[in-house]
């Protein structure tokens, strides 16, 4: 399953559309301005919240999380003990890890589980200007938490750029 992502190019607080490949919109994410933390809901097409993702405040390192109907999914930081400065990882409620590491400024990255690839995240196979690519490789993969963990990871490396 491959989705296009435009780039939001106003930055925090917008909304945009996630489209499948045959250009059909699937999810928004409505970005939510003027809040205390950074918070974001991925939105099916009739308005319903699949997924809200915010920002955790009171956290050593930025954190950002997922919750699924109110309740926590995952935790995504940046991974400590990485010489790549481009690593992150997912911690899923049930234990289990993904691990996200490329180029993440660039639009081109990975999510594997356990060595195994979940995700591709490139601009490489489009030609459409400020879009990406998320390509789900695996069919049993769940869309909606891959595109939340690429909007995360995005988010987390924007925001330490800027405060370099």
């Amino acid at each position: 399953m491959r989705f296009l992502v435009r780039d939001r190019l106003l930055g925090f607080g917008d909304d945009y559309w996630i489209e499948d490949e045959h250009g059909n919109k699937v999810y928004l994410v409505d970005g939510k301005a003027m809040r205390l933390r950074d918070t974001f809901e991925l939105k099916d097409t009739q308005g319903r919240v699949l997924i809200d993702i915010h920002q955790k405040m009171l956290a050593l390192r930025d954190t950002m999380v997922i919750e699924r109907d109110g309740a926590p999914l995952a935790r995504i930081r940046r991974k400590r003990l990485s010489l790549l400065r481009n690593h992150y990882q997912v911690s899923l409620v049930d234990g289990t890890g993904l691990d996200v590491s490329g180029k993440i400024l660039d639009r081109e990255f990975a999510v594997e589980y356990d060595s195994e690839l979940l995700a591709v995240i490139s601009r490489r196979w489009l030609h459409i200007r400020d879009t990406y690519g998320v390509d789900v490789v695996r069919d049993d993969a769940d869309p909606a938490l891959l595109i939340a963990v690429t909007v995360c990871v995005i988010h987390l490396a924007e925001k330490e750029r800027e405060e370099r």
